[in-house]
């Protein structure tokens, strides 16, 4: 199965075989090429990101030449949710907005004070947010009408690559589960809100299950990739869902938790549950469903207090002080949990689950004359344990009871983050060593669409050290989990963002 996972970060290619095995030799990956500022814009130009799918592809293909006999099919998962507006001829006319970008606060307070959101929240599964399409869409249309009339059809980007490889497209279940737009229960576009909206159904793809695969390349892509011609394409599966497959917290005795870019702590439920206040459900596809919280902030935050830090820590001219340095490691582990007298809110990119305020920024308190650097990063970090488990502690019991965590993610090299997440849940954590968790989730789906391991369990992902918590610590994190709230509380009303927006004009 070649595989494709187009991340925030990077888009990589590889094959996967029958047993679920990535095929090292024909990984490639080239770097994603994000674009933020700082009125919160989040966009990506989806026909540069494209030709970045076909260059991996090129890659993977050309060192699996005289690997294989042949390819059974093409499986896509991509980050969402992300939009972008296309005219008539199927071209771009927006940017691809992607789920970090925060604009559009203003038409998220007029959603939620128009419309009844406890109800949207349980048809959709999406509580009111700038990540989702109703807020995106308003605001695009109300930041720049001339633009948005000249909108024929709104895609994300697995869409908008199934376009330029066929020429038809259609969106899974699962990725349009996460745009805001689809009645989770009847799995169709929601008419309702998308007429309040002024969104016609002609605007959106068609929709079809994650096992539901066209074939057929056109003729430029066919010429290019003969072994791909007519086999198997399968419709793009939302990042998390491939995650969750791929690390072994599918229907198993697992829950997911991810540290990359931004953080995320989710499990696999049969049917379409109650929605939680403050989380979200979305669909694996028509069977299941994907239950947890996503945050903003992750391993971004680690990045950021690098930045600031790195000058005081630099232990000799030249040393750049990677995130994996161990000079860094050292001095986070002399630190006792929650020793620096510091609380920080982490949302250095805006807060999602569980609260939802798109409008939040960072704050660092308790700093002194005895602050060092050290202490600083230790306290971010531990910061977005407490976010995590601000999710974990609100998923409902069916899917707690009975289940460990694995943890995964490109954060995780900062290895202090596994025992300090741990003991902030009073959980034990299995480390994942599935290092392409995404990659490998996606071709299960695509495989077992093709029949493979009927009536037998996923192959079995592969795990490493398991982290157990301590009593005392797990103690001393709860009460800093509630300094980090009283601070949360008192800064709310400097988030609110006031102005004018107009519903459906």
């Amino acid at each position: 199965m070649l595989a494709v996972d187009i991340g925030t970060s990077s888009v990589r290619s590889a094959l996967v075989d029958e047993s679920a095995r990535i095929a090292s030799t024909t990984l490639v990956r080239t770097p994603t090429d994000l674009i933020s500022a700082n009125d919160g814009a989040s966009e990506a130009d989806p026909s540069d990101l494209a030709e970045r799918v076909w260059q991996c592809i090129d890659g993977t293909l050309e060192r699996a030449r005289g690997l294989i006999p042949a390819i059974a099919g093409v499986a896509v998962t991509t980050f969402v949710p992300n939009v972008c507006g296309l005219d008539d001829n199927n071209a771009p006319v927006t940017p691809l907005y992607t789920w970090a970008d925060t604009r559009g606060g203003q038409e998220v307070d007029l959603l939620q004070a128009s419309l009844d959101w406890n109800e949207v929240h349980e048809r959709t599964g999406c509580p009111a947010h700038t990540s989702y399409l109703p807020a995106r869409l308003m605001w695009v249309q109300s930041s720049n009408p001339d633009l948005y009339s000249r909108v024929s059809r709104w895609v994300s980007i697995g869409e908008y690559i199934e376009l330029l490889l066929f020429g038809h497209a259609r969106c899974s279940l699962s990725v349009a589960s996460w745009t805001g737009l689809l009645n989770r229960r009847r799995l169709t576009w929601d008419e309702a809100l998308m007429g309040r909206l002024g969104v016609s159904q002609g605007q959106l793809s068609p929709l079809a299950d994650v096992t539901e695969p066209i074939s057929g390349l056109r003729d430029e892509f066919r010429k290019r990739w003969p072994a791909l011609a007519d086999i198997p394409w399968y419709p793009a599966l939302g990042d998390g869902v491939a995650h969750n497959y791929g690390c072994g917290a599918g229907e198993s005795h697992r829950i997911a938790l991810s540290l990359g870019t931004s953080g995320a702590v989710r499990g696999v439920v049969q049917g379409d549950p109650l929605v939680t206040a403050g989380l979200w459900v979305y669909r694996v596809d028509s069977l299941r469903s994907l239950v947890g919280g996503a945050l903003s902030e992750g391993g971004n935050v680690l990045v950021w207090l690098n930045q600031l830090l790195r000058p005081p820590l630099a232990s000799a001219p030249g040393d750049h002080n990677d995130l994996d340095d161990l000079g860094w490691e050292a001095a986070v582990q002399a630190i006792a949990p929650d020793s620096h007298g510091l609380t920080v809110l982490p949302f250095v990119a805006g807060e999602r689950s569980p609260g939802w305020r798109p409008n939040a920024r960072a704050a660092i308190t308790g700093m002194t004359l005895t602050t060092t650097p050290a202490k600083v990063l230790r306290a971010g970090i531990e910061a977005v344990a407490y976010r995590l488990a601000e999710i974990y502690c609100r998923l409902p019991s069916e899917i707690t009871t009975g289940r460990s965590i694995v943890a995964s993610g490109g954060a995780l090299r900062f290895t202090p983050w596994y025992q300090i997440i741990s003991d902030v849940l009073g959980c034990a954590v299995e480390e994942s060593l599935e290092q392409e968790a995404s990659l490998r989730g996606v071709a299960i789906f695509a495989w077992r669409s093709l029949g493979a391991w009927k009536g037998c369990s996923d192959p079995p992902a592969a795990v490493g050290k398991v982290y157990e918590p301590d009593e005392r610590r797990h103690s001393v994190y709860s009460e800093a989990r509630e300094r980090q709230r009283a601070l949360y509380e008192r800064l709310i009303p400097l988030w609110t963002e006031p102005g004018p927006a107009v519903l459906g004009q």
